[in-house]
Formats: structure tokens, sequence, C-alpha cells
């Protein structure tokens, strides 16, 4: 699959649907508490997204591969869950858990793709540290993310901030997105300068840094779609939907 450049009009729809994605996982967040599901995340984001007149973008989406379609909107990670958590009733919220949000939302024909990490009530200094790197490690990568520039510089910037603090989770990267949820190119959280695909004006991508406490390596449980940490340690994942221009890159999934 090749690198599909968007169209004035196509970037337009993703910046309409970028901020309605970012104000809904914003509301997602807000209810994030002790005494919550996991499945009742999953269905105020699928409330939301339906009542704004959009498409949940995960929901019966079935990546290559897989037996199955993923079934439900939200990505619900807990604690050493990195991505992909199956939102479940009977997965209850504690205090000082830390908990992974990732949407996409289908807007006009065109996707977008955002994740936070938020703590349950007060969680530890340790986890706070984690989310406050993961989080920063994605601007850093997003600073990368210009005209003539590669999609090493992106991995590259990631990797040396993080400066082997914490595990980098190798097996899963950003994408390509806009007229499907994944498209080209793959954009690796490590590489290296002037290496990969160039970066072109008008291509849309999503960057999702994912750090772990401990050592980088992950396992898929038998679900097919969680992955945790092979160590046990906790994991954070930040991602935004972006915009490549000849400068700065514009971040989509904002509001």
């Amino acid at each position: 699959m090749a690198v599909i450049i968007k169209t004035p009009e196509e970037i337009q729809i993703l910046r309409e649907g970028g901020a309605r994605l970012a104000a809904i996982l914003a509301k997602v967040a807000d209810m994030v508490k002790p005494g919550i599901s996991t499945a009742d995340l999953d269905a105020y984001a699928y409330k939301l997204i339906k009542d704004g007149g959009d498409e949940p973008a995960f929901l019966n989406y079935k990546p290559e591969g897989q037996s199955r379609a993923y079934p439900a909107s939200l990505c619900t990670s807990v604690n050493n869950e990195v991505v992909h958590g199956i939102p479940n009733p009977n997965k209850i919220l504690k205090e000082g858990d830390i908990i992974s949000i990732d949407l996409g939302l289908k807007h006009k024909g065109m996707f977008t793709d955002h994740a936070i990490t938020v703590p349950v009530g007060k969680a530890d200094k340790a986890s706070n540290k984690l989310l406050e790197m993961t989080a920063e490690a994605l601007l850093v990568g997003i600073e990368q993310a210009k005209g003539g520039n590669t999609v090493g510089d992106i991995g590259h910037a990631i990797e040396q901030f993080v400066n082997r603090k914490y595990g980098i989770v190798r097996e899963l990267s950003g994408h390509g997105v806009g007229k499907k949820i994944h498209e080209d190119p793959y954009i690796p959280n490590f590489g290296k300068p002037g290496k990969g695909q160039k970066l072109i004006p008008g291509m849309v991508v999503a960057i999702e840094p994912m750090l772990n406490i401990g050592k980088a390596d992950i396992i898929t449980l038998s679900d097919g779609y969680t992955i945790k940490t092979a160590d046990g340690s906790r994991s954070a994942h930040f991602e935004h939907t972006v915009l490549i221009t000849e400068g700065e890159a514009e971040i989509l999934t904002i509001f």
C-alpha cells in the first residue's frame, strides 16, 4: 500500500473529525474514576460518537491476520496492559490504577485516531512520571514530523528522549491514517535519522509512543487483542493524528 496524500477537502474533514474525537476522548477521560467499569467507558464513548452523527472506527474492525473483529468502540488498557484492552463490565477501575483510552472516529468517511493515558484517582509517583514522559515523548516525535524529514527522524527523536529510562515497545508503532484507520507508512518509536519513508506535505499520520516502566517485551493474551508487558510492569500510551506540512506538523486531534 502506497502513502496517501490527502486533498485540501479531505484535510478539512479530518480537522473536523479530529476535533470531535479529541472532545469525546476528553469527556471519556473525565468519567474515569474508581468504581467505573471499562465497559461503562466504552458505552459512553459509543453514545457520544453516535450522538454526533459519526461512527466508531474500531467497532467491528478486523485487522489483517485477526480471526475476529474488535468487539468495542474504545480500547481500555489498564496498568500492565499496553494497548487494545477489550472493555469488560467485570473490569472495575480502582484507585491508583492507570488506564489508556484509545479511540478512533469515522467522520464523513475519513478516520482519525487518538489516545491518552490517565490515572484513576491518584496514582503513585512512578506511574505519574511514566505518563508525563510518554506524553512528552509524543510531542518530541511530533516536532520532527515535518515535510522533508523522515519516519526515522520521528522514531530517533522519541528514542533519544526516552534515553533507556523506559522500555520502548518495538513491535507496535504509529501509522498513516485518513481514508483507512491504518495506512502506510509504519512509524516506529525508534529509528535512525534520515532513514525510512520521507514525510510529504499532505500526509496524515498517527504518532503513538508506548513506554513500559520495565522492559520493552510484550505478550498478547488469548483474546487475540489485549497486549501486556511481559514483565508485568505498567505501560502508558499517547497518540495524536497529525498533518504533515512544510513546517511544523498540525495536530488534528485537538479541540
